[in-house]
């Protein structure tokens, strides 16, 4: 039986939120317990909580949306590239033969933050420097992911490794739990909100990877 693991990250009320992003709010809109018929709750949050996927229009005014994107994209052959703790810009040396490889994902040392929630949000987290990206982005990918709530260093001006990705409408996943995973390939299966309004800029995925 081929295992699949959750590499979503939980949303709740306490969880890292990037510096500056809509916080979440989780409550009880309708209970049970309070006279209604059902429970029913309410979710209010910014669509870059968590797990969550990119789309060209988050740095590309007027370019796709969210709800437009590729399915194809999402579901598929994946390569989890593991790196060391002592890497803190991922360089085109790091990425490895990536001939044929679609999807990509940076397993860092940004995923022990995962084990300390408490501390907020991090931005001393490991990223892609803008020649990685431009590399990635020349090489047929088709989505590129990591372990923290960015792919690009915390305040980088003009936001170039969005940019180069998303330019080429390549998915950006920011935000996976790959605690459990262990570099090597894998099928991703990452799936989006469908939704229309807003800017489209992105949305909470809930994602898994599964033993091929």
């Amino acid at each position: 039986k081929m295992k699949i693991y959750d590499i979503t990250i939980g949303l709740s009320e306490t969880m890292p939120i990037y510096a500056g992003d809509p916080t979440v709010s989780i409550s009880a809109a309708k209970s049970i317990a309070s006279g209604s018929s059902a429970n029913v709750t309410q979710i209010a949050m910014g669509v870059h909580s968590g797990t969550h996927v990119d789309a060209p229009n988050h740095f590309i005014d007027g370019a796709r949306r969210v709800h437009e994107l590729d399915p194809a994209k999402l579901v598929g052959p994946c390569r989890v590239v593991g790196l060391s703790d002592d890497v803190m810009a991922i360089a085109p040396e790091h990425v490895g033969d990536i001939a044929g490889v679609e999807r990509i994902l940076f397993k860092t040392r940004n995923s022990a933050f995962w084990n300390e929630p408490e501390r907020g949000f991090r931005k001393d987290f490991t990223y892609l420097i803008p020649e990685t990206a431009r590399l990635l982005a020349d090489s047929g990918v088709v989505l590129v992911g990591i372990d923290y709530l960015s792919i690009e260093k915390s305040g980088s001006p003009g936001h170039p490794v969005h940019i180069a990705l998303l330019e080429k409408e390549i998915v950006i996943l920011e935000g996976a739990d790959l605690r459990e995973i262990e570099p090597g390939d894998y099928e991703l299966i990452c799936l989006p909100l469908k939704y229309e309004g807003g800017g489209g800029d992105g949305s909470p995925a809930r994602t898994f990877l599964r033993e091929i």
